[in-house]
């Protein structure tokens, strides 16, 4: 009776975040373990339907760069990263949408019908969804100490994003899932860091969130301890004193972005943990770290 009592008091806790997220939109990054692991991806896809069932608009957007690896391994090509970025010629981003825009998206849609709910795969390609230019990166020489441009080939960044197909796709109870591919100049297809995809069509949708799942607890300071909360203030003073670094930076970029865009919360949050969007979205206390204004 006890294990039973628990149950209701863990619905009755949702209850009030329930009611406040009827109808809203969260726009959710899926990335990490929680795309390998097969117990965490039935869970994530689970914790979607819910979401969709219970009145919560979710829209996926999804990483896949050691999938890309792999298959790029399988062709005979080598992968290279400048400055932690990947490199794409015109063969890689072949390969790139195959496995994004295929492979990836497919097995996600799939995963999500398979537990109940109505996913529908995109690319930033389709419908022009994601209009996008080439990335610059530039980086001062060590040399001359001059200011050079880094060509990381086609690479991108969001230039707009076609918000009014995803409102279409969300009004007929379809979950839409992203690949993050844009269309660049030409009809060039461009490859773009799907934190900051995410970051963007949040900011479109004018989103009520932004869940960016990780495989790390969330944000820590410099004696390890995860920050519940922080904001633009804080997580700049972490960058500067190289506390957050890697990896974490594009995903408090993006944050940023969102917010500024009208989106009213992001979250960091560790995808390894089963069920972790429930977790955070549902509970009082929260798993991860929440970025805000």
């Amino acid at each position: 009776m006890k294990a039973i009592i628990e149950k209701a008091n863990v619905l009755v806790e949702a209850l009030p975040y329930i009611r406040n997220f009827y109808g809203k939109t969260f726009v959710i990054k899926y990335g990490g373990a929680a795309m390998v692991d097969e117990k965490l991806k039935d869970a994530f896809a689970q914790d979607v339907v819910l979401l969709n069932f219970i009145g919560i608009k979710c829209v996926i957007v999804h990483g896949g760069g050691p999938k890309i690896n792999k298959v790029m391994a399988k062709m005979g090509k080598e992968p290279k990263f400048i400055h932690g970025q990947r490199f794409t010629d015109k063969e890689t981003i072949d390969i790139v949408e195959m496995v994004l825009g295929g492979l990836i998206n497919k097995e996600i849609v799939s995963l999500i019908n398979s537990h109940g709910g109505r996913a529908i795969g995109l690319s930033g390609k389709d419908g022009s969804l994601i209009k996008a230019k080439k990335k610059v990166v530039r980086k001062l020489s060590p040399e001359t100490g001059v200011s050079e441009i880094i060509d990381l080939g086609l690479v991108g960044e969001v230039e707009k994003v076609n918000a009014g197909i995803l409102i279409s796709v969300e009004r007929d109870g379809f979950i839409p899932v992203i690949a993050p591919l844009g269309m660049g100049a030409r009809n060039t297809t461009l490859n773009i860091n799907a934190d900051f995809v995410a970051g963007a069509i949040a900011g479109a949708l004018k989103a009520e969130k932004l869940i960016l799942l990780t495989d790390v607890e969330g944000i820590k300071d410099k004696n390890n301890k995860l920050m519940p909360a922080l904001d633009k203030k804080k997580i700049t003073s972490f960058i500067s004193k190289g506390i957050i670094s890697g990896g974490m930076l594009p995903k408090v970029e993006a944050s940023f972005n969102a917010l500024k865009a009208g989106v009213k919360k992001t979250h960091i949050i560790d995808g390894r943990v089963p069920h972790a969007i429930l977790l955070e979205i549902f509970t009082k206390k929260g798993i991860g770290t929440e970025v805000v204004k």
